[in-house]
């Protein structure tokens, strides 16, 4: 599977689509982007070349999805 497929997939299945998916690409095409908020992304990063920036990047991801958002519960059968 691309990351496109697995996107797809989580966001396809019930017990799975809460879980946020970020994006996180060398890409910062448009259709890129357009093509992952179509599939129901959470966000789109494109990544930092720079190691320093890259590990800033995903601490800041991780920041807002453990500190800023209120996620929904998952889904009980």
């Amino acid at each position: 599977y691309d990351g496109r497929q697995v996107l797809e997939r989580i966001k396809g299945d019930d017990n799975l689509a809460h879980i946020p998916v970020v994006v996180l690409t060398t890409s910062s095409a448009e259709e890129d982007i357009l093509r992952s908020y179509r599939l129901h992304a959470n966000a789109y990063v494109t990544k930092p070349v720079d190691l320093d920036q890259f590990i800033a990047a995903v601490r800041q991801i991780d920041d807002f999805f453990v500190t800023v958002v209120r996620l929904p519960r998952a889904a009980t059968s």
